[in-house]
């Protein structure tokens, strides 16, 4: 009996302690007023979803431009003073034009071999990943703006976003450090990064491209090598 008590008690210590853990996780969904970013999105279909004007969000959010966005930020859908009432909520209005810029003469980021392709596995799926050594040079690929620079991306490590012009960003992940900051203007070729460790534990660069923020395959862009 007591063996059986025991391991009731033991039973009902883990249920306990799997419903804290459970409770304490963070829930993914759109709570009020606010809207979390998934991949793919550009701040103008979200701004259509919910009948907003796309520089009154980017303001609202401080995005300057507007221009980048990134999976799991939460964008504010109504001004700091308060929400808009329902009878004031303007009326959807028609998805502004997304800029087209043309792509800049884009260089491979570093050397090794690809060992996964486009939406291939392990990793995000959203760009490639290059093999190669720990610590080995990251360059960019092609000039451009830093506009990330860190790790509060789940999923790429410590992380180099860079904007070539309105369409174009390029994504660099899986770096062991950084070697430059946000805001800062960049060379094509000129070194951003230090290779670290990708999935499987193996030295790995995460490279992609976006274009207005949905990623493409890099491939398309890159010189043949």
């Amino acid at each position: 009996m007591r063996e059986l008590a025991a391991k009731h008690k033991l039973i009902a210590v883990v249920a306990a302690c799997m419903l804290v853990v459970a409770c304490g996780t963070p829930a993914r969904y759109n709570s009020a007023g606010t809207h979390i970013v998934r991949s793919g999105e550009t701040l103008f279909s979200i701004a259509f979803r919910y009948g907003k004007d796309p520089a009154e969000v980017a303001r609202w959010n401080r995005l300057g431009d507007g221009s980048l966005i990134y999976p799991g930020q939460v964008l504010r859908l109504y001004p700091t003073s308060g929400r808009a009432s329902s009878s004031s909520r303007p009326a959807p209005r028609p998805l502004p034009e997304l800029p087209s810029d043309p792509p800049p003469a884009w260089a491979w980021p570093t050397s090794g071999a690809v060992s996964v392709g486009f939406g291939g596995k392990p990793g995000t799926g959203t760009g490639i990943l290059i093999d190669g050594r720990q610590g080995q040079s990251i360059r960019a690929a092609a000039s451009g703006k830093v506009v990330y620079a860190g790790g509060g991306l789940i999923g790429y490590g410590q992380l180099i976003i860079i904007k070539h012009n309105d369409t174009y960003l390029s994504a660099y992940g899986y770096n062991a450090s950084l070697l430059v900051a946000e805001g800062e203007v960049i060379a094509k070729g000129q070194p951003i990064a230090r290779m670290g460790e990708g999935p499987e534990r193996k030295p790995r660069l995460h490279f992609e491209i976006r274009r207005n923020g949905k990623p493409v395959n890099p491939r398309q862009f890159l010189p043949a090598r």
